[in-house]
C-alpha cells in the first residue's frame, strides 16, 4: 500500500519527522532545533536499513538515536508515564543535539552507521503498551497522523500534544485507478499492510480504492494470528514483515484461482517477505516513491528482489512475459 499506491511522504513519514521533534518539546533549547530535524531522504535512508516493523518502531529508533546526543541530569522515576516522560525532558538540554542537526545533511545515516540501532532504556520504558496505556510516542504519532477528531473517535480519549488537521490527509496517490482496474481485469489484486485496519481503509474509501482489491490484510490480522499462537502454543511471535505471514495467507484465500504470485513493495522487508513466502511470490520492487532511488535499488537487490520498476505500468510487462513463459 505505502509507496506503491499511496505516497506517504507527507503523511507516515513527516509524522516520524514531527513525533520527533514533539517528543523532546519542553527540553531547554528546544525552540533552537532546525525545523525540520532532518531531511525525509536521511530518514528513508533508516527506514530502508529493514527490520522496522512500522513506523511506530521508526519513530522509536529515531527518538533513540536522537536522545544519545541530549545532555541528561535527571532521570524521573515517577510510576505515571505522562508524568515520567515531561518531568525528564524538562531536565535534558537539546543543544548539542541542535549543533549536530546543523552539521550535516545526513544526521539519522550518520548516527546509524556509529552507533547502530541502540535502544536507550529510558526510551524504551515510553514505548511500551498502547495508546492509552503507556506508549507515549505512539500516542504522539497516533495524534499527529490522525489529527484530533479522528484521534479521539478512534481510541475514546482526549490528545496531549497535538491538535491540528491529521497528516493522514496529506496523502495522495501514486497511481491513476485506471491502472488498477485494468490489472484487476485479469488478476486478483490483494493488500499486505502493516497499517492497522482503520489506517488502510482509510485512503481505500477516500480515493475509491477498496472495489479493486477482494483481500486486504494488515497489522490488526497479524496480531489477531499473533494472539491465537501465544494463547495455543505459547509462543511469542511477530508475524509483521518480513515475515511472510499475510502473504502466504493471501496465497491461501485463493490457492485454487492462482497460476503466479506477485508482492510488489518499496522496502526490503517486503522482498524479504516475498523470498520467504511458502506460496513462492515473485518479489517486484518499485522506485516511485523513493527520493534516493540508487540507494534504494541496491537494497531492494540485495534484499531479494526478482524485478525492480520504476512505476507499476511496468507490473503489467512482467505479468504478461511470466504467464507467456
Amino acid at each position: 500500500m505505502d509507496g506503491v499506491i499511496i505516497d506517504v511522504s507527507r503523511s507516515y513519514r513527516d509524522t516520524v519527522r514531527e513525533t520527533a521533534k514533539l517528543f523532546f518539546k519542553g527540553a531547554r533549547s528546544w525552540k533552537t532545533l532546525p525545523d525540520p530535524l532532518f531531511s525525509l531522504s536521511d530518514l528513508a535512508s533508516v527506514k530502508q536499513s529493514g527490520g522496522l516493523n512500522n513506523d511506530w518502531d521508526l519513530s522509536f529508533l529515531v527518538i533513540c538515536l536522537l536522545y544519545s546526543l541530549v545532555s541528561k541530569s535527571k532521570t524521573s522515576d515517577d510510576r505515571d508515564t505522562w508524568q515520567r516522560y515531561q518531568k525528564t525532558i524538562t531536565h535534558c538540554d537539546v543543544k548539542a543535539l541542535t549543533q549536530f542537526l546543523r552539521s550535516t545533511d545526513i544526521p539519522l545515516s550518520t548516527m546509524l552507521e556509529q552507533k547502530g540501532k541502540i535502544k536507550d532504556e529510558f526510551i524504551a520504558s515510553l514505548y511500551r503498551g498502547d495508546v492509552g496505556s503507556g506508549n507515549i510516542i505512539k500516542q504522539i504519532f497516533q495524534e499527529i497522523y490522525l489529527g484530533k477528531d479522528l484521534f479521539e473517535s478512534t481510541y475514546g480519549i482526549p490528545v496531549k500534544v497535538y491538535r491540528n488537521e491529521g497528516y493522514i490527509n496529506r496523502e495522495k496517490l501514486l497511481i491513476d485507478k485506471s491502472v488498477l482496474s485494468s490489472l484487476s481485469k485479469d488478476n486478483i489484486l490483494a493488500i499486505a499492510t502493516g497499517r492497522p485496519k482503520a489506517e488502510a481503509y482509510y485512503p481505500l474509501d477516500f480515493f475509491e480504492l477498496k472495489d479493486f482489491f477482494s483481500i486486504i490484510y494488515t497489522l490488526d490480522d497479524c496480531l489477531m494470528e499473533e494472539k491465537r499462537i501465544l494463547h495455543e502454543k505459547g509462543n511469542k511471535v511477530s508475524l509483521s514483515k518480513p515475515n511472510p505471514f499475510m502473504l502466504d495467507a493471501i496465497a491461501e484465500t485463493n490457492s485454487r484461482e492462482i497460476s503466479k504470485l506477485y508482492y510488489v513493495g518499496d522496502m526490503p522487508d517486503d522482498m524479504i517477505a516475498a523470498s520467504r513466502s511458502k506460496a513462492g511470490f515473485i518479489g517486484v520492487g518499485i522506485l516511485i516513491s523513493s527520493p534516493e532511488k540508487d540507494n534504494l535499488k541496491k537494497e531492494l537487490v540485495r534484499a531479494g528482489a526478482d524485478y525492480i520498476i520504476e512505476d507499476i505500468e511496468e507490473l503489467k510487462r512482467i505479468i504478461k512475459y511470466k504467464t507467456l513463459s
